[in-house]
């Protein structure tokens, strides 16, 4: 049997479940998940290998209108995935209106990529609702194959991945078969030192900080992490430290049990606080962040 393989771009507009669909379909955690909008910040690849296929899937950040220059480079990821995939799994839920930035969606249905829609959270939604939605969906993107599922169940995403499968290219595989994703441990770290700030804190705290790893020396038995939390202000400096830095201490354990979890190792983890003014608007701040 010839050898499948091909780069699956996962796209949508923000909170429509993208990050959740990816780790499903993967079948381990790697995009961060919270219930707010902008959490994925990277592209992220996951890798799910088999005799005789490999699938590339690719994690975007949700589509938006850029407010500042950590948003724009965002969104360019999003037009590179528009153009270096096989296949396109663009997704939706039971929730967002059709027209949300019709724009975007327009150049995914000009593409001359293949694409499947996914209609996420079916579980929020009953039969007559989800009929109707699908038809309006069939009369918009008509050459798309629209696949219902819950990606938070699990529920008919092996229905999405047999699609995919069946649309991959012949080709060699473009990693080894044992490697899971394109990042190194240490990006992971900082995605779930991310993932507990946006979960702890409010409003625009979390959307100013951005995670540095500057330390990640591994030992025989524990990983010693240093890492520092970027604000864009004196104000969110406190903020985050909280008061006796009761806010810091709680971030940093939640996120050490995480870690310990994810490299299956000891952490000692320590973490400071430092203002990056304007970061999210100055290229070279940007660059060094990796964006």
């Amino acid at each position: 049997m010839a050898h499948k393989s091909g780069f699956v771009n996962i796209l949508g507009n923000p909170n429509v479940g993208k990050s959740t669909l990816m780790n499903a379909l993967v079948g381990q955690k790697l995009s961060i998940i919270t219930s707010k909008s902008q959490t994925t910040r990277h592209r992220i690849l996951g890798i799910v290998n088999g005799e005789d296929f490999q699938i590339v899937y690719s994690d975007t950040p949700g589509i938006i209108k850029p407010a500042y220059k950590l948003q724009e480079a965002m969104m360019q990821s999003v037009f590179t995935a528009l153009t270096d995939a096989d296949l396109i799994v663009y997704v939706t839920d039971v929730i967002e209106t059709i027209d949300k930035n019709r724009d975007i969606l327009n150049l995914v249905i000009n593409s001359d990529v293949p694409v499947i829609l996914v209609i996420n959270k079916i579980d929020l939604s009953n039969q007559e609702k989800l009929e109707l939605l699908i038809e309006r969906w069939k009369s918009i993107m008509s050459e798309a194959i629209i696949v219902p599922l819950s990606a938070r169940e699990k529920f008919n995403t092996d229905t999405l991945f047999s699609l995919i499968l069946d649309r991959l290219p012949e080709g060699p595989p473009y990693f080894p078969k044992d490697q899971l994703t394109d990042r190194y441990e240490r990006f992971f770290v900082k995605e779930i030192l991310r993932e507990k700030i946006l979960k702890n804190y409010r409003k625009e705290i979390p959307y100013s900080v951005e995670v540095e790893i500057e330390e990640y020396k591994e030992e025989d038995k524990i990983v010693n992490i240093r890492a520092l939390i970027h604000v864009s202000r004196d104000s969110q400096k406190g903020i985050i430290i909280g008061h006796r830095g009761k806010m810091l201490k709680k971030t940093g354990t939640e996120a050490r049990i995480d870690i310990e979890e994810f490299i299956a190792k000891k952490v000692y983890l320590e973490m400071y606080v430092k203002v990056s003014k304007d970061w999210r608007d100055k290229p070279g701040a940007l660059r060094k962040f990796g964006y």
